[in-house]
């Protein structure tokens, strides 16, 4: 058996070399990693056209999105396309319910109209590079380096701050085996200029979310502004549309199924280098608490916004960033399940371990078991983390948002100076108004009812504050919200304005007995007295042990051509516009149509219903310059491109240079590609960048944003 096991993770480690399509690559590392292949696939533009420092380049026009996103230039004057799920909150910001943006789109007409965004900005990668050295400088006899490191990545961070928003920063690559700094320039003037309404950008719902085939219009267009010298600064009438150095020519041609395909943007997370024992862990432990927390939240969620038009706006983000993750969990497992990924993880350390032996790495081979031991020692502690953050930080929402009242409390508690305090205290009244603009008191106390039984199931007890021990213990979960609720001041926004505004400490003493922020504060103290120190210990140990055993994969698997974990920086992957066979008698094609749309269309359904005007144009087959060679209009498309959380919004681009989608999504059978990558069947989602056009000029009637872009003919393709 241990002989199949080694050969089967020989084989398995041989055919990552041949993958073409997994990774995500430092853009400044394409040309001696991956340029080469990259042609080979069909890539018509060098290296240095995709990443340079020394002229414009395709970097210049990708730009990571409020931090959470990515977007694209498309035109010459800072007009960004990204997804619409990813401009979601904005667009639910500036929407109520005799104005709903939401429900039935927002177009600008002229640039007057482009609507402001306080707290939204986007950031430019300058660039990109290699400070191992030093970083790792004065470290190398110390037990614990730690220390060093931190102090000399603060001096890096430090040195490269500037004006006009020049920022950077280190970042740890292979778990701090390697270190890049990320020089950045950010702009915080960007502007809402277009969205198509929910039956467009969010069709389907949540039954095709993670889903192909897949028929969704997800994006929406903001616009960057400047000063008159082009530099970032803060919102003003005088500012200028932001004139980029790059924009990204569109092709109206579109996705061919074959052609080459690449995703350039912000992953934020993948961890392929887990090793066998925490992808168990995953998924038979993390994975089903965290999903079954969402299960509970969302069906209190989805109830009340059904029956109330006010929370369905409300709770329209928070719904969707929700049920987001909670259906990418649920098919994370499912794939990572089908496809044996754990034992695939055994096979690969079996491999590993005989190597180590052959080369006398006996180092690597100690951190890999002890890793496991560690994994197996740190799992409760891991689980009741991801417990507490799904209650407190994802459900309901009272517990912290009065945490926010702590620095108040305990100024007050120190007596510290008059000015101090009313300077916080006035900070918090500046907030109440968009704290309870999207709040419910109703929805959060049945949120916190449904969560409660499922969180003492998965919760161990000795990670339980007495109060909540003393609930499950009663069984009097709804008694005692229902109590909390009633009398608690946090859920009135008046109430709240006038305790802070008063002078007294009269209000102040009022709060410090206020049962929510007493349980909120007995929560938080378990949470930092039991769960958070014995993470961070445990945490600290499976790093340190990760950077040997990973150091241990670079240097005895040199045949791999090894790519580190997303980090929420610059990377591009590659492929090809491809469908896939995830399954026995499934074959999934790699393009869907406007007739696959309308075959889904159900008359007033809350995922499947379409506006009027998109029915005409439908059945006009009105899709102008936009339509295929067969007259048909092609809505989205699977490539063959390695992506993660963080892409969404990332251009797909051509061999030529040219945005052909804009990736929003995986199948649900790819959700599984942040822990393992299989290529048969993991492919990300795009809409076809010619749907996104017939939007906004055949639905929208936006022609003015259409003249602002450089369509390249299919005719020249």
């Amino acid at each position: 058996m241990k002989k199949s096991l080694i050969l089967f993770g020989f084989l398995f480690s041989i055919s990552l070399r041949i993958i073409a399509h997994e990774g995500m690559w430092i853009p400044s590392l394409l040309k001696a990693l991956n340029e080469s292949e990259m042609k080979t696939l069909g890539l018509k533009l060098s290296a240095e056209d995709i990443y340079s420092i020394n002229q414009s380049s395709l970097k210049d026009a990708i730009v990571h999105f409020g931090g959470f996103c990515t977007g694209e230039i498309i035109s010459d004057q800072g007009l960004v396309l990204t997804n619409h799920h990813c401009g979601y909150g904005a667009i639910q910001s500036h929407s109520s319910v005799e104005n709903d943006y939401l429900e039935h789109g927002f177009w600008a007409k002229n640039k007057g109209q482009e609507l402001s965004n306080p707290d939204l900005f986007v950031t430019f990668i300058v660039s990109i590079e290699d400070v191992t050295e030093k970083v790792l400088q004065g470290t190398d006899t110390l037990k614990n380096p730690e220390p060093v490191i931190r102090r000399n990545i603060a001096e890096i961070n430090k040195a490269v701050k500037g004006e006009n928003g020049m920022d950077g920063f280190v970042r740890a690559f292979y778990y701090g085996n390697q270190y890049f700094l990320i020089k950045t320039k950010t702009y915080n003037d960007v502007r809402l200029v277009g969205a198509p309404p929910s039956s467009i950008g969010k069709y389907g719902g949540d039954t095709d979310n993670w889903v192909w085939p897949r028929h969704t219009g997800d994006f929406s267009l903001f616009r960057i502004y400047a000063n008159k010298n082009n530099e970032p600064a803060a919102y003003s009438e005088d500012n200028v549309p932001f004139k980029p150095k790059k924009h990204l020519p569109i092709s109206l041609k579109g996705s061919d199924d074959g052609e080459f395909a690449m995703v350039y943007g912000f992953p934020g997370r993948t961890e392929h280098f887990l090793s066998s024992e925490e992808v168990k862990h995953i998924v038979e432990t993390i994975n089903p608490a965290r999903i079954s927390m969402r299960d509970a939240s969302l069906e209190v969620i989805n109830e009340a916004r059904e029956s109330d038009a006010k929370i369905k706006i409300q709770y329209a983000a928070k719904q969707s960033s929700i049920s987001n993750a909670w259906k990418k969990w649920r098919g994370q497992n499912r794939g990572l399940i089908m496809f044996n990924a754990i034992d695939k993880k055994l096979g690969f350390e079996a491999d590993y371990r005989e190597r180590a032996k052959q080369k006398g790495k006996t180092e690597y081979a100690a951190a890999l078991d002890q890793l496991i031991e560690n994994q197996k020692n740190r799992g409760d502690i891991t689980l009741a983390r991801a417990n507490f953050i799904e209650l407190v930080y994802v459900g309901a929402e009272i517990f912290k948002y009065a945490y926010g009242f702590n620095q108040i409390m305990d100024l007050y508690a120190s007596k510290a100076a008059d000015t101090t305090l009313f300077n916080a205290k006035q900070k918090k009244v500046n907030g109440i108004d968009a704290f309870f603009k999207d709040y419910n008191a109703q929805v959060d106390m049945d949120i916190l009812k449904a969560q409660l039984p499922v969180y003492f199931k998965y919760m161990d007890e000795a990670y339980l504050s007495e109060t909540l021990l003393e609930v499950k213990r009663n069984g009097n979960i709804n008694e005692w919200v229902d109590k909390m609720y009633a009398k608690t001041l946090f859920t009135q926004p008046d109430e709240l304005r006038k305790i802070l505004n008063a002078g007294g400490a009269v209000g102040l003493k009022k709060l410090s007995k206020d049962p929510v922020y007493l349980a909120m504060k007995e929560l938080y103290g378990t949470y930092f007295s039991k769960i958070a120190p014995s993470y961070q210990v445990a945490n600290a140990a499976h790093e340190e042990l990760m950077k040997t055993y990973v150091q241990g994969i670079l240097e005895l698997f040199p045949e791999i051509d090894h790519w580190p974990d997303a980090n929420s920086t610059l990377r591009l992957s590659y492929g090809k516009v491809e469908g896939s066979q995830p399954k026995d008698g499934v074959i999934y094609d790699p393009q869907t149509t406007m007739d696959g749309l309308i075959a889904k269309y159900i008359p007033g359904d809350k995922e499947f219903d379409l506006p009027e005007k998109m029915l005409s144009l439908a059945k006009d087959k009105d899709y102008g310059q936009y339509a295929n060679e067969n007259g048909e209009l092609v809505v989205c498309f699977t490539s063959s491109n390695h992506t993660s959380g963080g892409n969404s919004g990332s251009p797909v681009i051509n061999g030529k240079g040219e945005l052909i989608g804009l990736n929003f999504d995986r199948s649900w059978e790819s959700t599984m590609s942040d822990i393992m990558f299989d290529p048969s069947i993991c492919r990300n989602i795009a809409v076809d960048i010619r749907y996104v056009l017939f939007v906004v000029d055949k639905y929208a009637n936006a022609n003015h944003l259409i003249e602002e872009m450089d369509l390249i003919s299919s005719k020249n393709n």
